[in-house]
């Protein structure tokens, strides 16, 4: 018995891979970002809580960046002077700290997020 050799073709579209890669990283950004932005709001310093409404994530598309910030008028004051009191567990370097101790959880958010738009 003869076996005839068996054949397979794979095609790739790569422009497809792209997108659903780029689109992917969107999602992982964004939601890396909000997630830090919801760390950030756990310390930041509270009085009428202006300055916590003021906290926004944002990603910008062109450079695939992720901005978390907040916009008052005192908040880079808030955010930098360590001589301030706070109330319990809220304080200075609120956006800071937080960036810095997520960065793993962040970067672990936005591979899940690339895996996924590579199963498809």
């Amino acid at each position: 018995m003869r076996v005839s050799p068996q054949r397979s073709r794979l095609r790739l579209n790569g422009d497809a891979v792209l997108r659903g890669t780029r689109a992917g990283a969107l999602r992982g950004l964004r939601l890396a970002a909000e997630h830090v932005l919801t760390e950030s709001r756990k310390r930041v310093p509270i009085e009428e809580a202006t300055l916590e409404r003021s906290g926004t994530a944002s990603v910008d598309e062109s450079s695939l960046t992720a901005t978390v910030s907040y916009d008052t008028p005192y908040a880079v004051r808030q955010h930098e002077e360590l001589t301030y009191q706070h109330d319990a567990g809220r304080t200075a370097k609120y956006l800071e700290g937080p960036m810095t101790e997520q960065a793993d959880q962040a970067a672990a958010i936005i591979a899940a997020q690339l895996r996924r738009s590579l199963r498809g």
